[in-house]
C-alpha cells in the first residue's frame, strides 16, 4: 500500500509539473503576443505564483517519491536508466532556476512599467526570449524522464 501511495503521489506531481509548465508557457506566450500590457502584467504575476505554489512543491516531491519507490522495490539509484533520469532531472533544474529569476524580473518590469504607463522595455522582451529558450531543453528533458519512467524495463 505504501508503494502504491508513493506511486500515485509521484504520478500526480509529474502531471502537475509537466502540465503546469506547458500551461504557463502557453498563457505567457499568448499574453506577450497580445501586446496588451495589462494582460502581460497579470499573466506574469500568475506565472510567478503558479511556480511558487505548484512547481516548487512538485520539484521536491518528484525525487523524494522516486527515491522512496526505488527503495521499496530494492532498485539501485545507479541503474543506467535511473542515472539518465537523474541527469535529465538535474538538466531540467538547471534550466528552471534561471527561469524563476527571469519570471520574477519580468513580472516586476511589467508591473512597474504598467504603473508608470510606459511601454514594456526591450529588457522585458530580451528576458522573455531567454525564458523561452531555457524552456526548450527542459521540455525535452521532461519528455525523456517520462519516457524512461514508463518504459525503463524495456529500454535497458
Amino acid at each position: 500500500m505504501i508503494f502504491l501511495t508513493l506511486k500515485m503521489i509521484h504520478i500526480i506531481s509529474a502531471i502537475i509539473l509537466f502540465g503546469l509548465g506547458c500551461g504557463t508557457v502557453f498563457f505567457k506566450m499568448m499574453a506577450d503576443r497580445s501586446g496588451n500590457h495589462a494582460a502581460i502584467a497579470v499573466t506574469s504575476n500568475h506565472v510567478v505564483l503558479a511556480d511558487w505554489w505548484f512547481t516548487t512543491p512538485t520539484v521536491i516531491i518528484q525525487p523524494l517519491t522516486g527515491i522512496l519507490m526505488a527503495g521499496q522495490l530494492g532498485m539501485s539509484l545507479t541503474d543506467g536508466w535511473m542515472i539518465q533520469t537523474i541527469v535529465l532531472y538535474l538538466l531540467t533544474g538547471l534550466c528552471w532556476l534561471p527561469v524563476v529569476y527571469l519570471q520574477i524580473r519580468m513580472r516586476d518590469i511589467a508591473n512597474e512599467s504598467l504603473i508608470q504607463t510606459q511601454p514594456l522595455p526591450d529588457q522585458y522582451h530580451y528576458y522573455s526570449k531567454i525564458w523561452m529558450w531555457l524552456g526548450v531543453p527542459a521540455f525535452f528533458a521532461m519528455l525523456g524522464i517520462t519516457t524512461m519512467m514508463v518504459f525503463h524495463s524495456s529500454l535497458f
